[in-house]
């Protein structure tokens, strides 16, 4: 199979073969996304809105772990371990309240599905994996509420929205 020149962070990577990923949140899964983030910042999202946030994920979550595998190598590791990663203090908080969310909506399985390829080339530790669904919870939680800050009164992303919104956490992470 041919490797189809792409961006990096808009790639899923499956089976040590890099391609796009497609229908990374199953159908079922939807509504558990749309009760996310109505709960989150009172958000009406639909189907293309879920496409765009699975491009964010992949995004964000290759961004802190190329980032982690810098810190890994600058301490002498391959290994990414959890504290390698980037996480500020604002996204811990948001981790923590996904959690409590979670409980609620039970998300974090289709986050972890999500959340779970990685780069043929960075080489996480278990205990990395298994945070990374948490990871990608307390960006969905701070992307939400991106959106409110953005613009207060709105209801329902629009491309304009999300493209803000990539551009604000493409500045920070």
């Amino acid at each position: 199979m041919a490797l189809k020149l792409v961006p990096p962070a808009l790639v899923g990577w499956h089976r040590g073969v890099r391609e796009w990923r497609c229908g990374a949140v199953p159908v079922m899964g939807i509504a558990k996304f749309e009760r996310f983030f109505r709960k989150a910042a009172s958000l009406d999202v639909d189907k293309n809105d879920l496409k765009r946030y699975s491009d964010f994920v992949d995004m964000k979550i290759y961004d802190m772990l190329v980032v982690g595998k810098a810190v890994a190598n600058a301490n002498g590791r391959d290994i990414v371990e959890p504290h390698d990663l980037p996480i500020t203090k604002g996204l811990q908080e948001g981790m923590h309240e996904f959690e409590k969310l979670d409980e609620e909506i039970d998300v974090s399985p289709l986050l972890e599905r999500l959340a779970s390829p990685t780069p043929p080339d960075i080489t996480p530790s278990e205990a990395t994996i298994a945070k990374l669904p948490f990871v990608a919870g307390g960006l969905s939680l701070a992307l939400a509420r991106t959106f409110k800050v953005l613009d207060p009164g709105l209801k329902n992303p629009q491309t304009e929205h999300w493209e803000r919104a990539f551009e604000i956490f493409g500045n920070l992470l």
